[in-house]
């Protein structure tokens, strides 16, 4: 593979990112929150919509089935190429992704990665969940409902009683509400004790209503250039590691191999693909933190094992432990996640590499969160039906 043998690391750098406030935004259009995350993220790098070469767009969800017309139209970056990309969640890593390697590859110094989307003026329904899928996969299940199996199957494997394994995963959604109550810019600011995550309503047990992360309206932007220009245009760019993206069948109906509902080929293809890029060896010591996709608190703890921050099958002891916690050992989703940073579908990537990018320039929008000596972080989504994963891996440190 041509990024293995001759390598990315340190090629690609950001200059710039911009986030909207996320959330019920009645008052905004799509356009409106592609206006507020790319003017931030031009103001951060100090650059202009006529500086960018070629930009990418993530949005799952935008009326007409349109192409990167609204990026175009909004920014009035009419004349260059503008790409729009719906890989479900993954979809901001993929912008992410295609930014860097346009200019990795030398067709342009300067990209754009942008997502955004209105969920809320459509509602859950809108996603089109189901859409184009094959007609003879199966279509009974809702998120909720396959996520709930996920965890049955985790408890059942590593022998947890059902309620071991609920207090577990509302220990995430409690972490991840308080985190959330710290971010200015987060969809939910609740704080949440344990006792009410566990009598809240079920939505597909053993996951209720505070396991599961909501619609939201949002968008977020990043400008990327070569590395050896970077510093012309701020002190402290963000330098591209490595990173990953993976596709699989969540299903064990469309091949014959073992698959038991408690780990994901194509999470752990893309933590490898990403780690070797990037150079890492020992997940829990080169990392200093992460974002990753808690669409679910079950998702969340399966990505801990999975990306290979803890050994397999010990969620639960290092949960307790509060090794995700701000103040742990690697801390997860510092600024809510999903759960209550919100889940605008094609921004969710960009937003969460946001937050990361914020962090490792100590420039985050609330003191009170921001962590203590971080050098490396990731970010990472994971979507479907089918399996699509995607992570990205940045660096305050060059070399």
């Amino acid at each position: 593979m041509y990024f293995e043998k001759d390598g990315f690391k340190d090629e690609v750098a950001i200059i710039g990112m911009g986030c909207s406030k996320f959330g019920e935004r009645w008052d905004t259009g799509l356009e409106d929150l592609i206006i507020e995350a790319a003017f931030e993220a031009f103001e951060d790098a100090g650059v202009g919509p006529k500086d960018i070469k070629v930009g990418y767009f993530a949005n799952t969800n935008a009326p007409n089935n349109c192409s990167g017309t609204p990026v175009a139209d909004a920014l009035k970056m009419h004349g260059i190429p503008i790409t729009r990309n719906e890989n479900w969640c993954t979809a901001g890593h993929i912008a992410l992704i295609n930014a860097a390697l346009a200019v990795k590859s030398g067709m342009c110094d300067i990209a754009l990665a942008i997502g955004a989307e209105k969920l809320k003026d459509r509602g859950a329904g809108g996603l089109g969940v189901g859409r184009g899928l094959n007609p003879v996969r199966e279509t009974r299940r809702d998120a909720p409902g396959s996520f709930a199996l996920i965890a049955e199957a985790y408890f059942k494997k590593y022998g947890l009683t059902y309620e071991q394994g609920k207090t577990m995963l509302a220990k995430i959604s409690v972490k991840n509400h308080a985190n959330g109550s710290l971010s200015p810019k987060a969809h939910c600011h609740n704080v949440v004790t344990l006792e009410q995550v566990l009598k809240a309503p079920l939505i597909a047990s053993p996951l209720g209503l505070y396991d599961c992360c909501g619609n939201s309206d949002g968008a977020a932007a990043a400008i990327l250039c070569r590395a050896d220009i970077a510093k012309k245009f701020r002190d402290d760019p963000i330098y591209i590691k490595g990173f990953g993206c993976s596709t699989d069948m969540i299903t064990p109906h469309y091949r014959c191999r073992d698959f038991d509902w408690t780990s994901f080929e194509a999470l752990r293809n893309t933590a490898k693909m990403a780690y070797e890029m990037a150079g890492i060896t020992n997940p829990s010591e080169d990392l200093d933190l992460a974002e990753v996709h808690d669409c679910f608190s079950i998702t969340e703890m399966c990505i801990y094992e999975d990306f290979g921050f803890i050994p397999r099958g010990t969620a639960y002891q290092h949960i307790n432990e509060g090794y995700f916690e701000r103040t742990g050992k690697l801390p997860v989703n510092v600024d809510g996640g999903l759960k209550c940073f919100g889940h605008p579908v094609g921004a969710s990537g960009i937003r969460m590499t946001y937050e990361i990018y914020k962090q490792l320039q100590y420039k985050v929008d609330n003191p009170a969160r921001q962590l203590k000596d971080v050098h490396r972080g990731l970010s990472q989504t994971f979507g479907g039906p089918p399996q699509i994963a995607a992570c990205m891996i940045l660096g305050n440190e060059k070399g």
